[in-house]
């Protein structure tokens, strides 16, 4: 499962959320951005279980103040060509 993690973060931290973000296993790319986010994260899992257990963590990085995720749809499967 893929999913992205927005992330605000207290002020002049986002850029050791994103560095510390990366070391949490699953996460493959964390960013600082401009807008309502400090931060966003994109994770692949291999369960929704692991994803909570994931949030967790980025949780519990020193200067997160909330985290809000977004879960990829997977494509539909059709039996029309």
């Amino acid at each position: 499962m893929k999913a992205y993690v927005l992330v605000n973060t207290e002020s002049a931290m986002l850029w050791k959320v994103a560095e510390t973000s990366l070391k949490i296993e699953g996460v493959r790319a964390a960013h600082a951005v401009t807008g309502q986010f400090d931060v966003i994260i994109y994770v692949e899992l291999i369960d929704i279980d692991m994803l909570g257990t994931l949030i967790e963590k980025l949780q519990s990085i020193p200067g997160v103040l909330r985290t809000q995720t977004a879960i990829v749809i997977p494509p539909r499967i059709t039996g029309e060509a």
